[in-house]
């Protein structure tokens, strides 16, 4: 990242966007105020991913940062929109000699109080999805149906979690509730499906006992995700990066997680059984480390299966038109985007929509079915509007019985 570049735009929006507080009051106090905001931010942002480098912090620097300077955008436009006008009109005063010299109309009062509400909206939503929203969990139920689904499994019901972000959890209180909200759905087993940190196996090391305490009957499995490898992060060595996945990995183990690697397993109910197939990620721009084939080797094609893989572009490039029928398939990755808008039965749309044919909720082509589940925590912003975090709920049925 080129720091000083990204200083001299941070110095020029503030200084610019301040024309329009300036435009409207000359009070002291709001004019310090305004800078000393804008210092600490950027004070704070700079030293915790310059100086710092490191702590489950820096996603909140980042929020901050981007909660405080993308209104203030907003004004660079209107204030830009308005001094090309004052230039049009001083141009035409002085070419047809209304004035004696090329003087800039002052900045119109109106256009600065607009932009000012105008640059509000992004600003409350934005904090509003950091203090709030991000914590908002919603918990989503369905009832999907089969036709090859064994008797035994009749009304099984599963719970998907996705993308924790360990990095970027910051209350033990808001984990602890999480957990428990969890636990009470008393389902058959729970499913995590990826991105249990951002980058580094220490991330975990305060949250490793409260996530211990996830329980079902059939136990807790697992899968990775594109950021539980270390792909993000520059490593000393690669038996350094080597050694922070094991530990992720062995952190897993320790919280009672099943982790399959490409690798699957059977659930038994009497002399019947369905297999639970996981699979590293795979994704398009991403390190394709998923292997179906291999994860499938001890199962048979005929068997019901549950497919656990974070990416749902790995359902869509590599599933839904296979030839083995992979009944349900649960992802998350996107996070719904985190900011969005949904209305059940009238509109669903994320900017995340634009690269992702499927980001969020229940899918079904060909007869076979993918969830992708909203995720627990975040990345980037620290926030979510309109799209919260996710525990999903689904019971199988057997259209046999329905």
């Amino acid at each position: 990242m080129n720091w000083i570049f990204l200083l001299l735009f941070v110095v020029f929006i503030d200084y610019y966007s301040y024309q329009s507080i300036k435009n409207i009051t000359k009070n002291r106090i709001v004019k310090y105020s305004y800078f000393t905001i804008s210092f600490l931010i950027v004070f704070y942002f700079f030293y915790k991913y310059k100086i710092q480098d490191e702590g489950s912090y820096r996603t909140l620097a980042l929020g901050l940062l981007i909660s405080f300077y993308s209104p203030k955008l907003i004004l660079i436009i209107l204030n830009f929109s308005e001094d090309f006008f004052r230039l049009i009109i001083a141009s035409i005063n002085k070419i047809f000699r209304f004035n004696k010299s090329f003087e800039l109309p002052s900045r119109r009062k109106f256009i600065s109080k607009l932009g000012l509400g105008l640059a509000s909206l992004p600003f409350f939503s934005l904090n509003f999805g950091m203090i709030w929203g991000k914590n908002n969990i919603k918990v989503l139920k369905y009832t999907l149906f089969f036709d090859d689904l064994p008797s035994s499994f009749d009304g099984f019901q599963l719970t998907q979690i996705s993308d924790i972000h360990a990095g970027n959890i910051t209350s033990i209180d808001n984990l602890e509730h999480t957990v428990k909200l969890i636990n009470s759905q008393n389902s058959n087993v729970i499913f995590f499906t990826g991105d249990l940190v951002n980058n580094e196996a220490k991330e975990l090391i305060p949250w490793i006992n409260t996530l211990s305490k996830l329980k079902s009957k059939d136990g807790v499995y697992s899968i990775l995700g594109n950021h539980d490898y270390g792909d993000y992060r520059s490593w000393s060595s690669v038996k350094e990066k080597t050694d922070n996945f094991n530990t992720i990995k062995q952190y897993q183990k320790d919280m009672g997680f099943n982790l399959l690697i490409n690798d699957s397993v059977y659930i038994k109910r009497g002399n019947q059984k369905i297999a639970i197939v996981g699979v590293e990620n795979w994704g398009n721009g991403f390190r394709k480390y998923g292997d179906l084939s291999k994860a499938s080797e001890k199962i048979k094609s005929e068997d019901f299966k549950i497919l656990l893989s974070h990416d749902p572009t790995h359902w869509q490039k590599k599933v839904v038109d296979g030839i083995d029928n992979y009944q349900l398939t649960l992802s998350g990755h996107t996070h719904g985007g985190q900011f969005g808008i949904e209305i059940p039965g009238y509109i669903k749309w994320s900017p995340v929509s634009l690269r992702y044919k499927y980001w969020a909720g229940i899918y079904k082509e060909k007869n076979r079915y993918l969830n992708v589940n909203r995720g627990l925590g975040t990345t980037a912003v620290p926030g979510r509007l309109g799209v919260w975090p996710e525990i999903t709920v689904i019971t199988l049925k057997s259209t046999n019985n329905a």
